[in-house]
């Protein structure tokens, strides 16, 4: 009986320290995506059910990484994506972090992969209401097209050097990022995602440790601009 205690007491002991080291890591990316540029060649995009997106880059994520470019993911399936929890959150993250998967949602499942993939792996420094909370507010902190807007890059579906478009959003941040693309309908490099890197408080911008390893953009890469690319909505494509 003894033994079987024992047993017990270390497999509890165990369970602990492994989940403690599944939420432990270093800091965040906080990761932005210009939503006409969601939508290439290969992606079939959807209007979410409460309208379409407003014309500014939309929130992909708030997400836990190591110093040496690993990540955790899914570290707590106990902890479920509760939306009574962050209900007075929803109206916020319907605009800023719309969805663009079909058939057209209203988000939830957007946020529960986020939430069940990432945010569980940062328990041990924010909950759910902290973490959402934590990444519309780094949002509005980080208006990324009012930054570029200040440096004459618009999405116009024009050409920007690379570089530039690098150099503005660290001159208006105050560090540096990382910038992914992907390939337009034309076969074009375009701006697609951008790296902004947080402090494991969730709040603080930072240097980014590490870039993310990314889709190698081309030294010159398209601003897409909204009108550019088909989106379905109930089975009819319009303009993004």
């Amino acid at each position: 009986m003894r033994f079987i205690y024992v047993v017990l007491i270390n497999l509890i002991i165990f369970q602990f320290i492994t989940l403690l080291h599944a939420q432990d890591f270093d800091f965040f990316y906080f990761a932005q995506q210009w939503n006409p540029a969601s939508c290439d060649s290969k992606i079939k995009c959807c209007y979410p059910t409460n309208g379409k997106p407003a014309e500014d880059f939309g929130i992909h994520g708030l997400w836990p990484n190591y110093f040496n470019g690993s990540f955790p993911k899914s570290c707590n399936k106990n902890v479920r994506y509760d939306e009574t929890q962050i209900s007075d959150l929803i109206s916020s993250m319907q605009k800023n972090w719309p969805t663009l998967s079909c058939p057209s949602n209203n988000g939830t499942r957007f946020w529960s992969h986020e939430w069940k993939k990432h945010g569980t792996c940062s328990l041990s420094m924010l909950d759910i209401h902290s973490y959402f909370q934590a990444a519309l507010a780094l949002k509005e902190k980080v208006n990324l097209l009012q930054i570029l807007k200040n440096e004459g890059i618009q999405p116009n579906g024009g050409f920007y050097n690379l570089e530039a478009i690098k150099k503005a959003i660290e001159k208006g941040i105050g560090h540096t990022i990382g910038v992914e693309c992907n390939i337009d309908l034309n076969g074009n490099s375009q701006l697609y995602e951008v790296y902004v890197c947080v402090d494991k408080s969730g709040s603080n911008i930072i240097d980014c440790p590490i870039i993310p390893e990314t889709k190698i953009c081309n030294e010159i890469v398209e601003f897409a601009v909204f009108g550019s690319r088909n989106i379905l909505d109930e089975g009819h494509a319009y303009s993004l």
